[in-house]
């Protein structure tokens, strides 16, 4: 038990000290752990497990929907793309259908590397789009 806490401390340490940008990089992680996750357990036919992690991720990109600075203009496109990659993970979890899911896959892995590209380019993420 005490690793577990070390190891709870440490992750509740990296959320606590992240910047908004790299706050935004772990929730595209997530999104996309949760996502696999899913993919292993409907590969499984574990229903259970398929819809709890599809709606985990679900819940990681209406996060990262809500919290998107509409000051800059890109945070339309940006919830434009929230929008519809929502609309797939419902219907990836309705029909449990794998293909589906790897379109969510592709769409929040090419999310989470632009995402990085933006970081690298402006510092840290430090333009405050999302």
């Amino acid at each position: 038990m005490l690793s577990n806490a070390g190891y709870a401390a440490y992750k509740n340490s990296k959320v606590m000290t992240a910047s908004p940008a790299e706050l935004t990089l772990m929730l595209y992680e997530g999104a996309i752990k949760f996502a696999n996750i899913a993919k292993v357990a409907m590969e499984e036919k574990n229903i259970e497990k398929t819809h709890n992690n599809i709606r985990k991720a679900d819940a990681i990109v209406e996060e990262l929907q809500c919290t998107l600075n509409h000051k800059y203009p890109v945070a339309k496109d940006f919830d434009n793309v929230y929008t519809y990659l929502r609309d797939r993970l419902m219907w990836a979890n309705l029909k449990k259908d794998p293909e589906i899911l790897d379109e969510c896959l592709d769409i929040m892995h090419t999310m989470r590397d632009t995402w990085k590209e933006v970081m690298k380019r402006t510092k840290n993420g430090s333009s405050g789009v999302a």
